[in-house]
């Protein structure tokens, strides 16, 4: 849940925020400062997407508004007016992450959670690719929650830059934004167009992003997904059992047949594959490769033995009514 400032707070409370501030002073940087001792050199010193698009955040909106830019970006047509009623809280003054998470796939995107380190995030930027972020601008204790999208930085310089609140580019030192970022357990995401890679995929991350297209009957969206995912990893069991499902849940039972048939052209062994393909042949109504495949996937056996054996009994009463 975030709470978003945008402007001049009561006396105390600002007291308390600039209190904060100094004591986040003597939190470490250790990000920031191995970025600016030794910049890597596969990071270009400063990049910065100045087309990204800025909406300025209404009172508490800030996540709203921080979707909507990377939407935008990505040639979605949606404003912060119009996600607000499905991202905003009154009660909590705020949006959840897990509702920004929810809404960008229900604008056809996939959001992909980061590596929480700050040297992705540039990698990111570089590649052309704003990143949202989740901030707490205040205290561990009494924190103040705040979304933004990170557009560039300028490591000669020690800044980053921010589309954040009422401000086009909001100015921090790389350690002010670790500092906020760390306190807010460096939540940082990507909505990807399907078929889209971010430039520091990770596999495991990026498969439970598609999976969790599925998960919303975004099937072509996550069908494009492993496609893309199958260019990094040529062959992959679980990126071609993904594609199956999506394509089966399409409609699409030719192309569904025809991915776990290379799945297993690849892997012979791979019982999912072969249970799948019994459930395939059972509905077209070819018994004997419906029951070949259901007998293979339980000779091979894993966890899931009894949902194969529960296939085998499916072809068996299929047999006995014809």
């Amino acid at each position: 849940m975030t709470v978003c400032y945008t402007g001049p707070r009561l006396a105390g409370v600002f007291l308390l925020t600039l209190t904060g501030l100094l004591l986040g002073g003597c939190a470490g940087t250790p990000q920031s400062d191995r970025l600016l001792d030794a910049p890597p050199a596969d990071i270009s010193p400063a990049v910065e997407l100045n087309e990204v698009p800025f909406h300025p955040q209404e009172a508490y909106q800030c996540g709203p508004a921080s979707l909507a830019m990377l939407a935008n970006w990505q040639a979605v047509n949606i404003t912060p007016q119009a996600l607000t009623p499905k991202l905003y809280i009154p009660g909590k003054k705020g949006s959840l992450q897990i509702e920004l998470l929810s809404n960008t796939r229900r604008l056809g995107l996939i959001p992909y959670l980061l590596k929480p380190e700050l040297d992705d995030l540039l990698r990111e930027v570089e590649a052309g690719n704003p990143v949202l972020v989740f901030q707490n601008l205040a205290l561990d204790w009494y924190p103040r929650w705040h979304y933004a999208v990170l557009i560039g930085y300028d490591l000669n310089a020690d800044e980053v830059i921010l589309r954040s609140g009422v401000n086009r580019r909001r100015i921090n030192t790389l350690a002010q934004f670790e500092r906020t970022w760390q306190r807010a357990d460096r939540w940082a995401m990507l909505a990807l167009k399907p078929g889209q890679l971010p430039t520091t995929v990770e596999y495991w991350r990026y498969l439970r992003a598609l999976s969790a297209m599925e998960q919303v009957n975004r099937h072509a969206e996550a069908a494009a997904g492993y496609r893309a995912g199958l260019q990094q990893w040529p062959d992959d069991a679980r990126l071609l059992m993904g594609l199956g499902n999506s394509q089966y849940a399409q409609g699409n039972t030719s192309a569904a047949m025809a991915t776990w048939q290379q799945l297993l052209d690849a892997q012979p062994d791979y019982a999912p594959a072969h249970n799948n393909l019994a459930h395939l042949y059972l509905e077209a109504g070819n018994i004997p490769r419906a029951e070949h495949h259901a007998r293979r996937a339980i000779a091979l056996g894993d966890e899931h033995l009894e949902a194969y054996r529960q296939t085998l009994e499916e072809v068996h009463q299929r047999q006995q009514m014809e």
